[in-house]
């Protein structure tokens, strides 16, 4: 059973940088698709941001597009948010996704789509 741990959350001011990571073990990440996904209190989960999985295409949801970066060290087994300009408005709980994908070029972008989930990290942005 692949076991999804994210690490890298926190407290930061407006206009800070978080950089968040996705360790995968019981498998090896070569093979798995990943979506970082946030939840804010009240609202749904929504999907930011997703990386295939052995040619790494990436795709952003608008709202962190140019801000945030998704990368992955298959050596590592670890896939990367980098977050900077962070706003109030990304304070959420954020928590990653896979999916076993061989092709290598798909991006999953929906919620369903997804096999295994972390059980997330909290990012305040505040001043």
């Amino acid at each position: 059973q692949v076991q999804l741990v994210e690490s890298g959350g926190g407290l930061v001011q407006p206009g800070g940088s978080l950089r968040l990571s996705c360790a995968l073990s019981r498998s090896t990440l070569d093979y798995y698709a990943i979506g970082w996904f946030r939840q804010a209190p009240g609202t749904e989960r929504e999907g930011i941001s997703f990386i295939s999985s052995r040619e790494s295409t990436t795709d952003y949801v608008d709202s962190v597009k140019g801000r945030f970066t998704i990368s992955r060290d298959n050596a590592k087994n670890t896939v990367y948010l980098q977050m900077n300009n962070l706003k109030p408005e990304d304070t959420a709980i954020y928590y990653c996704a896979a999916t076993f994908d061989y092709s290598g070029r798909k991006i999953y972008t929906g919620s369903d789509e997804y096999d295994y989930w972390g059980t997330g990290t909290q990012v305040t942005v505040s001043s």
